[in-house]
């Protein structure tokens, strides 16, 4: 079966995990740095790192979890009867 391109953007895991923590830390560095060397606020950094990169991993997460449970819900269904029952 062939694989959807929205699926892959949004199933998480452990490597998504560590590229979203560092760019969250990339994002509130660069903001701070821009922030200090022209003396303006800066929103567009900000804005990643507070906004966009929390609600990605929250949609991401979300997303895993309910395929994840729609899998399982789905493998148990076609398991046979008498292994349902515990025998």
């Amino acid at each position: 079966m062939k694989k959807n391109k929205v699926q892959d953007f949004f199933t998480l895991s452990f490597k998504k995990f560590l590229i979203l923590i560092a760019a969250e830390f990339i994002s509130i560095v660069l903001h701070n740095l821009l922030s200090g060397l022209f003396g303006t606020e800066e929103a567009f950094f900000f804005i990643i790192a507070i906004i966009l990169l929390p609600a990605y991993f929250l949609v991401s997460l979300l997303f895993s979890l309910v395929k994840k449970i729609g899998r399982l819900k789905k493998s148990k269904k076609n398991a046979p009867v008498l292994e349902r029952c515990g025998m």
